[in-house]
């Protein structure tokens, strides 16, 4: 299992948030040679993301407990499957159980929309990606989830290359002068996209030679008078009220790229839940369960 030091720091803050005064249930009732096995199961149809990072959850409560992957990242699940099974002292695995939940219940449910997404172009060769809308801290987590559905990150920094937008012409004055700023300044590897809300934008656009265009908030037949107009002089992206109803119509010849922020703000979370074995099966010195045999 890898996982970026990073992650392992929002697992900490994540742990300190629900757990940092202790868990003072489990502590009540259980003794601290208390072992437990439990099993995260799916309670719908759902593609996985998060599972090392859940896993690592219950690590970081205690490096004793057992972790048995069940699934991968990227992989279709069936509603009651089991994606993950742990062993180890009781009150580690309550203590954990709803931060890696909610990791992996996030992630997936990111994961399974990108995937309705993705289906949806299916065969006709334009790509879909996210956005920067994502939840401050999990950016790089959540475009993994994205990449798990079967979709493609668009940038994750403003650092990887020049966006130009609404409000960067307004303070610039024109798309001329923004897009001469952008190239004067710019690493000579970096594109160049210019966002643009209208046909007219669009043509000042290509006439500035920007690299790409991102067609923002236009209609199907909007978007198809964009594209006619800038021809193959620049990669064109859609953007802005595009949903699983209407994207199919967006797959217009010419347009590339398709973002979606609502990949990663908009989805809604998948339904896992853990469930510890019964009583009689937890006693101290018991054998363990079967799926830790193998």
């Amino acid at each position: 299992m890898t996982i970026n030091p990073r992650t392992d720091h929002l697992i900490d803050l994540a742990l300190d948030e629900d757990a940092g005064l202790g868990d003072l249930t489990s502590r009540a009732i259980f003794p601290a040679r208390h072992i437990s096995t439990a099993v995260l199961e799916a309670g719908q149809d759902l593609v996985l993301s998060g599972i090392d990072v859940a896993a690592r959850v219950f690590l970081r409560v205690d490096d004793g407990v057992r972790v048995v992957k069940k699934v991968e990242d990227g992989d279709r699940v069936r509603k009651g499957r089991a994606v993950l099974a742990v062993k180890g002292p009781t009150r580690a695995l309550l203590t954990a159980e709803r931060t890696a939940l909610n990791f992996l219940q996030r992630l997936s449910g990111i994961a399974t929309m990108s995937r309705l997404f993705a289906d949806a172009v299916a065969g006709t060769g334009v790509r879909v990606v996210d956005t920067r809308k994502t939840t401050p801290g999990w950016r790089a987590l959540e475009k993994a989830a994205v990449r798990a559905g079967g979709c493609a990150n668009h940038r994750s920094s403003l650092g990887e290359h020049v966006l130009i937008k609404d409000n960067h012409i307004a303070a610039a004055g024109s798309i001329a002068r923004a897009v001469a700023r952008a190239r004067e300044a710019a690493p000579h590897l970096a594109r160049i996209q210019v966002e643009a809300a209208t046909l007219r934008e669009a043509q000042a656009a290509v006439a500035a030679r920007a690299d790409a265009i991102l067609l923002d908030n236009m209609s199907p037949a909007d978007v198809k008078r964009a594209v006619q107009a800038i021809g193959s002089r620049a990669i064109v992206e859609v953007s802005g009220g595009v949903t699983i109803e209407n994207i199919r119509g967006y797959c217009i010849k010419g347009v590339s790229v398709v973002s979606v922020g609502a990949l990663t703000h908009s989805a809604p979370a998948a339904d896992i839940s853990m469930r510890i074995r019964p009583a009689g099966a937890l006693r101290e010195g018991g054998r363990p369960p079967v799926f830790f045999s193998v």
